[in-house]
């Protein structure tokens, strides 16, 4: 055991090996609704499934463009928000902390930090599972490298258990994930100090509110206290991870969100809706740009632009900088005007991404969207007209769904003329508003897998397909692709056009993995043409062996 002593070692997100993902939702049926969502994020290629990035990782980011390597993308390279305000407020309560920020990146230096350092505990971060395994996955690596330190569990995932199912269930499940304790808070942070000073102090832990521990009876629970941090009071230290030279960062700026969007359960976890004012914003910026060569950063609220007042406050305030910055965020654009863009684009806003949901008057009705397509249509010409990067989220059979609906969805992608859409099954959870809905509308079933008076799962599972081979252009974005990593790439060096090749490309290869279903294998033509999505006009040098049954394909470019 090492000499130096840590009360809190952070570990962030766990991006679980696809390959096992995939195989797991695989046994759910391939024609489940999980799976179909699945497919059409994935390709074929040496026997594994590849998502998008990895492909990109595999071998566009190791073609030389304009005589450089592009170097891979990777989770690890932007610290985890999580990690940078949960260790800020451990230190600002005089604790220390230490962090491992993407765990299958640094699995090596996690086993180094057990052997190096006393850590009496370990807190992990739920902000991205919506299953346990990653979890699991972390906490068994933990147990087999250090069996003194209290593993502490908290964030979205626990929360909603706890929310979800029975207690005999939740303790199984707890019992499954093997951690000691569980924090039900829709903050949480305070709880942990609380945790970490009674682990220090040797104190008893039933006097802490918020949580679920282990004892030789099983699991105690005790009673929950709202939390009241102030983000305002709160926000990141930046100097704390000078040492990082972060090129690409996230963040927040508020807390939960102002509005009641029937498909989501988030704003009644998250507690009442607080944002940090413009000023303390501005510090926070000052001090991560002191130390930081950023080159793009991102606001991870999922209304950025709400209240409007602040929000073109904070765009007069990073317009006037003299070391600008670009820029992107989550958008709602029914609040977009001229004023407001126009300083958006003088401020470095590079992109925004946009929860549109329907196409339809009628289902944005029913889903308590406080909008309308017309406003919709108004906010988008405006920021194209400013050249700012439009993806668009659809989600496609929620209740009221009907052909009729989700023709009109197809209608408002296609003359709406977005950069980027996805359009993604709805996934029932009946904590959401629309679970206090289900008999007017008759939904029966639960999570990907739901019928209901006008549309079931399945149907909206072939309308999702039809709508991907109905577009080239504008270009559906597949997961694992997130809109934000785009501007990883053009500041690596590719063009937008270049990005967008590459994506038109692998989604052709989809299309032709569900045109048919008996391929085991993604082509080789659909294989080079991704391969070749960032050098468009220059010849190509083929070097394949596939015709006298070789499994290697080689392609060089001509770049004299």
């Amino acid at each position: 055991m090492g000499s130096e002593t840590v009360d809190c070692l952070l570990i962030g997100p766990n991006e679980m090996n696809f390959s096992e993902y995939e195989a797991n939702v695989r046994k759910m049926g391939i024609h489940s609704g999980a799976y179909r969502d699945l497919q059409l994020n994935f390709i074929n290629y040496q026997n594994k499934p590849h998502h998008a990035m990895e492909l990109f990782n595999s071998f566009c980011s190791s073609i030389p463009i304009d005589g450089r390597i592009i170097k891979p993308v990777s989770l690890g390279e932007i610290l985890s928000p999580a990690i940078s305000y949960l260790g800020t407020f451990l230190t600002k309560h005089g604790l220390t902390f230490d962090y491992i920020n993407a765990f299958q990146e640094e699995k090596d230096e996690l086993e180094e930090k057990f052997k190096n350092k006393n850590i009496l505990s370990i807190a992990i971060t739920t902000t991205l599972y919506i299953s346990p395994f990653p979890i699991m996955e972390i906490v068994n690596f933990i147990k087999k490298y250090n069996q003194t330190a209290r593993i502490i569990i908290g964030g979205p995932f626990v929360a909603t258990q706890i929310r979800v199912v029975d207690r005999e269930t939740l303790e199984y499940l707890f019992e499954s994930i093997g951690a000691d304790f569980y924090v039900d808070s829709a903050q949480g942070e305070a709880t942990l100090v609380k945790i970490i000073s009674a682990l220090k102090n040797n104190e008893p832990f039933d006097q802490i509110n918020n949580i679920y521990y282990q004892t030789n009876r099983g699991y105690v629970s005790t009673p929950i206290l709202k939390e009241n941090n102030r983000l305002a009071e709160n926000m990141v230290n930046w100097d704390l991870f000078k040492d990082r030279n972060i090129e690409y960062a996230a963040m927040r700026t508020s807390i939960s969100c102002p509005f009641s969007c029937a498909y989501c359960g988030f704003p009644e976890h998250a507690g009442d809706f607080q944002y940090a004012p413009a000023e303390a914003l501005e510090a926070e910026l000052n001090s991560l740009l002191a130390n930081n060569p950023i080159k793009s950063l991102n606001f991870t609220d999922d209304t950025f632009n709400i209240p409007q007042t602040r929000f073109k406050e904070i765009l007069k305030r990073l317009s006037k900088r003299k070391n600008k910055i670009k820029w992107n965020s989550f958008y709602r654009c029914q609040y977009a005007d001229r004023e407001t863009v126009e300083l958006m684009k003088e401020s470095g806003c590079e992109g925004v991404f946009m929860g549109i949901e329907s196409g339809s008057n009628q289902i944005l009705k029913n889903m308590n969207k406080a909008s309308n397509i017309e406003k919709y249509y108004e906010g988008i010409a405006l920021l194209k007209e400013y050249g700012i990067i439009t993806h668009a989220s659809f989600i496609i059979g929620f209740p009221g769904e009907t052909e009729e609906t989700v023709k009109e969805t197809i209608h408002f992608i296609e003359n709406s003329k977005v950069d980027f859409y996805r359009c993604q099954l709805w996934y029932f959870e009946h904590i959401t508003p629309i679970g206090r809905q289900k008999e007017k509308y008759n939904i029966e079933g639960s999570n990907f897998e739901w019928s209901h008076a006008t549309m079931d799962s399945k149907t909206a599972c072939d309308w999702i397909d039809q709508i991907l081979f109905k577009f080239d252009d504008p270009i559906r974005l597949p997961y694992y692709f997130d809109f934000f990593d785009i501007f990883r790439l053009i500041h690596r060096g590719l063009s937008m056009e270049q990005v967008k090749n590459f994506l038109r490309n692998f989604n052709g290869s989809v299309k032709k993995k569900l045109n048919d279903p008996s391929q085991k294998e993604t082509d080789n033509n659909m294989i080079l043409k991704i391969k070749g999505s960032f050098v468009p006009d220059e010849p190509l040098i083929i070097n394949d062996d596939s015709s006298t049954g070789g499994d290697n394909i080689s392609i060089e470019f001509n770049l004299d």
